[in-house]
């Protein structure tokens, strides 16, 4: 005979990008935390008083644990290494096509400044390879990155 899971005693953990200090009730952040009975009152009010230090609207994910009493934690991560780039060369978003339409030029010393921001989160202790990482990040993006 099969034990049945009982889910309903589970920690869950919901994974969103919340521009910082910017949350509201709205998709995605409503229906996400709604479904699992978060107070998204207290949660917004929560989250964007703790990134009200951040650069308004930069983009941030956040990871949410809901405990079966439906009180919850949560964990801001660093923005997305596409979110920085575009921040360091101050455009708005990457090319249609990167390897025809080039949109910028990232420095060695840009591409560093990032890899070091983001080395905590990428799967690498060694800044060369996050730089690695970035670079092939940014070309995709269709910026050039100088060697």
């Amino acid at each position: 005979m099969a034990k049945k899971r009982d889910d309903a005693k589970q920690d869950k953990t919901i994974k969103l990008q919340i521009p910082a200090g910017q949350a509201k009730a709205d998709p995605p952040v409503g229906p996400a935390l709604g479904q699992h009975g978060v107070n998204i009152g207290e949660f917004i009010k929560r989250f964007n008083s703790d990134t009200s230090r951040h650069e308004a609207g930069l983009l941030l994910p956040v990871v949410i644990t809901v405990k079966p009493d439906r009180s919850f934690s949560y964990v801001i991560k660093k923005p997305p290494v596409p979110v920085l780039i575009k921040k360091a060369l101050g455009i708005d978003k990457g090319s249609g096509r990167p390897h025809l339409d080039k949109v910028g030029k990232l420095t060695k010393e840009q591409v560093r400044a990032i890899a070091e921001d983001k080395l905590e989160e990428l799967n690498t202790e060694d800044v060369e390879q996050a730089m690695l990482i970035v670079a092939g990040t940014a070309r995709s993006m269709g910026v050039e990155v100088a060697s």
